[in-house]
């Protein structure tokens, strides 16, 4: 059973700044709680992360994820799984728009694994991934 959700938040900072944010994906483990590692292990021609091996843990399980990212700058930026031992989708979307002096992020999240698990505690992780994945970028920016 796949979840999806969705988060907003504000954060002041450009889209570029916070584009430059989500490109740090060695960085993930200091915006993430979840996240213990994270490497881009190819990149697109401009430098960007094209795909991500990532060590995650939440509630109770750990895996390795891989993922694939397109930059769709200055709008947005999008990923895929490839593959992981625990979840079988993967599908996210950050969507930046200018704000007065900050950026306006959206975060679009679908997931599914491949153990049954309560609906409850799928929706629980989705919670969890959209509040790291808004407030965790949110206080990760404005303290660079």
């Amino acid at each position: 059973m796949a979840v999806t959700g969705s988060a907003d938040v504000a954060i002041d900072a450009t889209p570029e700044q916070v584009f430059d944010a989500i490109a740090a994906v060695d960085d993930l483990p200091k915006r993430s709680g979840s996240h213990q590692s994270a490497v881009a292990e190819t990149r697109h021609p401009d430098g960007r992360p094209d795909r991500v091996r990532a060590k995650v843990s939440a509630v109770g399980f750990s895996d390795e994820e891989v993922t694939d990212y397109r930059w769709n700058e200055p709008e947005s930026v999008s990923w895929t799984l490839v593959e992981s031992a625990f979840q079988s989708r993967q599908n996210g979307t950050y969507t930046l728009t200018p704000s007065g002096t900050g950026t306006h992020v959206r975060l679009e999240l679908e997931i599914d694994v491949k153990i049954k698990l309560p609906g409850i505690v799928l929706k629980r992780i989705l919670k969890s991934a959209l509040d790291t994945g808004t407030q965790g970028l949110k206080t990760y920016v404005e303290s660079r």
